[in-house]
């Protein structure tokens, strides 16, 4: 299944047997003509489908108008996308900032928390991971993680970082006192397994952060963009952080990152704090606000809820299947047995599946325009494999 990377690549990642030549919807067309059923969505970023017409026809018609200018100047397709992002994201989150990567987000998000507050230390749950910058390395709940950043001098980060423990709720107003700049947390953490935080643990987060004076920072660079059940977690479960990020899927697929900011945070930037060259580039905006449109126009949130009842309902009869983790369709299957061998079983059968830091756990994070009949194809398979 796995394949050798290009010998003039650095050999960072393992590869499926399978070279992409096109997709559409749910579907992938492999060069040498199979078809797959994607329900890992490139890593949770082809959110509206592989190649939307609609978000085609954006990049197209932007391509052939202007390529690249820089922030210096205003572009139409930035000022389009930050009105459906004031738009489409909880009050009072109406200010944003772009980027190319959800670990720059992140790494924004830590530094503005870190200068508001004039602190220095930041709470992280067991088990989250926040990208591979020094500094998000360093607030990662994931071991391995912590330890790439400690062999690249980061100890001085991983002192300020508290790990908060997964599932005791009880414990986290004890740790975020009149020391801590920011709590960072995934709503639901993908790549621990799609495991949700839970509404309880935000909550409490949230009063504790008010409290001590903290920044409540919601990364949802995986949870986000309507997976899970509205265009934000933070809207899933009714709780509002003071900072939230967006990656993956906010732009069908070319690099985009936002920050979106409370005016408690948007108030102490000035001009010169914050800079990048490529982000809020014109291409990526342009596919960005297309893509949001779509999320909206056909209400593919909602169906995220809709295809996780289905995804439920057709798993429950597996007694293989221990526990259904997550919401709408970023979702764990807890399996008895080691999910690799399933992963591999599900490809022959032309379905890609993700994996998860729990090696028992399969991920699915599938296009929003998954059909009823596609996820039919996946439980065929998955009973044909389990049974």
């Amino acid at each position: 299944m796995l394949t050798t990377t290009h010998p003039a690549e650095v050999p960072f990642y393992g590869r499926l047997q399978l070279q992409p030549e096109s997709g559409s919807g749910s579907t992938i067309v492999a060069a040498d003509g199979r078809r797959f059923l994607d329900l890992y969505g490139g890593h949770a970023v082809a959110i509206s489908g592989h190649c939307h017409p609609r978000v085609v026809a954006a990049i197209r018609e932007q391509a052939e108008r202007l390529l690249f200018y820089s922030n210096a100047v205003p572009l139409e397709s930035r000022d389009r996308l930050f009105g459906l992002l004031a738009e489409m994201a909880p009050e009072p989150l109406d200010q944003a900032f772009l980027v190319n990567s959800g670990a720059e987000t992140n790494d924004v998000a830590l530094q503005l928390a870190r200068r508001v507050t004039g602190r220095r230390r930041v709470v992280t749950i067991d088990g989250g991971f926040h990208g591979r910058t020094l500094s998000t390395l360093a607030v990662s709940g994931i071991a391995r993680y912590r330890e790439l950043a400690e062999a690249s001098g980061g100890q001085t980060l991983l002192d300020l970082t508290v790990i908060a423990p997964w599932g005791r709720p009880e414990v986290l107003p004890a740790l975020v006192d009149d020391t801590i700049a920011a709590v960072i947390v995934e709503p639901v953490q993908g790549l621990a397994g799609a495991r949700e935080v839970g509404v309880e643990a935000l909550r409490i987060l949230r009063r504790a952060c008010d409290d001590a004076g903290a920044v409540l920072i919601f990364d949802e660079i995986q949870c986000g963009c309507g997976r899970t059940g509205a265009f934000t977690a933070a809207q899933s479960y009714g709780v509002t952080p003071d900072i939230l990020t967006l990656a993956k899927g906010i732009a069908a697929g070319l690099p985009m990152g936002a920050v979106l900011l409370s005016p408690r945070i948007a108030k102490h930037v000035s001009q010169g704090d914050l800079g990048t060259t490529f982000g809020g580039g014109p291409i990526p905006c342009a596919s960005a606000a297309a893509n949001l449109e779509v999320i909206r126009d056909e209400g593919l949130a909602a169906r995220a809820l809709h295809l996780e009842r289905r995804l439920r309902q057709g798993l429950a009869d597996l007694p293989t299947v221990k526990e259904i983790t997550g919401r709408g369709l970023l979702l764990g299957l807890s399996l008895d047995r080691p999910a690799r061998p399933v992963q591999l079983a599900l490809f022959e059968r032309g379905i890609l599946v993700g994996s998860a830091n729990n090696p028992s756990v399969v991920r699915l994070l599938p296009p929003l325009v998954l059909t009823d009949d596609e996820v039919d194809t996946f439980l065929n398979a998955m009973h044909e494999v389990l049974s």
